[in-house]
C-alpha cells in the first residue's frame, strides 16, 4: 500500500512534468520500483513516465543501464558514484528528459559503520547535463526508509524541473 501523502506528491509532480513537457525515467535499487509504482498509481501517468529500471543486483545495474563494474567495485553499489552512473544510464536507455536513481541500505540488516542502515544515495540527471548526487541517512523501519527515499526522489525531480 502506497502512503496517501506520496500519492498526492506524485500527482503534483506529474502535473509539473506535464506542464513542462518532461518525461521521467527511474533507476531503483533499494526502493525496488516503489518510485515508479507510486508515479504510475496515478491514472494518466503514461504521458510522463517513460520507464523504470529495477536494478537490485550489481549485475542488473551493469547489464540494464551500463553502470561500469569498475565503479561498483571501487565505491560499492551504495555510493554517490554509482547513483550518478545509474541516473546517466537510465537516461541513455530511455526517451526521458529527467532521470532519478536510488541505491541504499534499507535494512533492517546489511549496514556497516561506513554505510549504515538508512543510507540512501540519489542520482539526478537531465539530458545534456552532468548527473548530480546526494547522500542521506533516513531513520526508521525498512518501510519508513523506502518511503522517505521516494519522497526525497520526488523533491529532487521537482528541483530539477
Amino acid at each position: 500500500m502506497i502512503p496517501e501523502n506520496l500519492l498526492s506528491e506524485a500527482e503534483t509532480l506529474l502535473a509539473a512534468c506535464r506542464a513542462r513537457g518532461r518525461m521521467l525515467v527511474t533507476a531503483e535499487s533499494c526502493t525496488g520500483g516503489l518510485i515508479s509504482a507510486t508515479l504510475t498509481a496515478i491514472a494518466g501517468s503514461s504521458d510522463v513516465v517513460d520507464r523504470g529500471f529495477v536494478t537490485y543486483s550489481n549485475e542488473a545495474k551493469h547489464e540494464m543501464i551500463g553502470v561500469p563494474m569498475e565503479t561498483i567495485r571501487a565505491h560499492g553499489a551504495v555510493s554517490e558514484e554509482v547513483a550518478r552512473d545509474m541516473a546517466d544510464g537510465a537516461l541513455a536507455h530511455s526517451r526521458a528528459h529527467v532521470a532519478v536513481s536510488v541505491t541504499g541500505v534499507a535494512g533492517p540488516s546489511g549496514g556497516s559503520p561506513e554505510k549504515p542502515v538508512g543510507l540512501v544515495c540519489f542520482g539526478i540527471a537531465r539530458r545534456g547535463e552532468a548527473a548530480r548526487s546526494e547522500r542521506h541517512v533516513f531513520p526508521g523501519s525498512r518501510a519508513d526508509i523506502r518511503a522517505a527515499a521516494v519522497a526525497h526522489a520526488f523533491k529532487m525531480i521537482r528541483a530539477m524541473l
